[in-house]
């Protein structure tokens, strides 16, 4: 027990994600269930509500492969992690950092381990612009290089708490889809669900709309998924924009509308203040 104490003082993201959930968590938890049994995050992205609850059985997954790769290479080699890092650190300039993003277009990324691939990630999401992860329509990572006068690459006490953490607790890390990742969940089960979110500014017929390979029909099927484990008895939760479109397929379930603050979108225009809910199958 004393194990999850202090991974839960000391436990937080190990990078940047857009649409993190760091400044919403007291509203989230607030919106929490009193007890339950195991937790789900179908799209766990950097983890902040995971990391700050360190629960002692957990299925977390994303469908990003790279992302999840960060995750199992905390866990399983921290230490080459930290070595890596540190180099890119010692080496981390401009033409630096555009020479490793461009190895996911000449090929050299086949050549890579799996802890060579996630340093990669982790070092570009410290120095690039705002922390962004974007790819373009190729898999080509495709964010320029930020303005940061000494920016942290390397958070070794972190990355050794997260590495103790996942391995000596009971916890699932899943590379699919969030169907998949929410097969095992029973009565009395936590499941709280982040999707990419519909955008605000669209209509409400973007059925064409897709953010991160999520369209309206995946958004529709998440829909149906929540509607099967409420049936199941289990806990759901889910945010998402404070859109007219959310309101509609989550109008059968308890919808509380919360502020929050954007500090990592592309443009100017996408951070700030705006408005979002949580959905939740449990009247709070």
């Amino acid at each position: 027990m004393e194990l999850v104490l202090k991974s839960q003082s000391t436990l937080q993201p190990f990078t940047k994600w857009t649409g993190g959930k760091r400044q919403l968590l007291p509203v989230i938890k607030s919106l929490m269930p009193e007890s339950y049994n195991n937790y789900f995050e179908p799209f766990v992205g950097g983890g902040a509500l995971f990391f700050e609850l360190a629960p002692k059985t957990a299925y977390i997954n994303d469908f990003n492969s790279e992302l999840i790769n960060c995750y199992r290479q905390i866990k399983d080699n921290p230490r080459k992690l930290i070595d890596l890092l540190m180099k890119h650190q010692e080496n981390n300039s401009k033409d630096y950092y555009l020479d490793l993003r461009s190895v996911d277009r000449d090929d050299r990324i086949s050549m890579m381990s799996d802890v060579e691939r996630a340093a990669r990630i982790l070092y570009m999401l410290r120095v690039d612009f705002n922390g962004l992860y974007r790819v373009n329509s190729k898999n080509q990572f495709n964010v320029p290089y930020g303005r940061y006068k000494n920016p942290k690459i390397v958070n070794e006490p972190l990355i050794f708490a997260i590495s103790d953490y996942l391995n000596t607790n009971n916890i699932q890390i899943l590379n699919g889809d969030f169907e998949k990742a929410v097969e095992m969940v029973r009565t009395g089960d936590f499941v709280y669900f982040d999707p990419p979110y519909i955008p605000l500014s669209e209509t409400s017929a973007f059925t064409s709309y897709t953010h991160e390979g999520f369209s309206y029909e995946d958004q529709v099927r998440l829909r149906d998924t929540f509607r099967r484990l409420d049936g199941r008895g289990a806990h759901v939760m889910l945010s998402n924009s404070s859109s007219p479109i959310v309101e509609e397929l989550y109008k059968d379930f308890y919808v509380h509308k919360v502020e929050a603050t954007r500090t990592n979108g592309a443009k100017s225009s996408s951070r700030g203040k705006i408005s979002e809910i949580i959905v939740t199958n449990y009247e709070k």
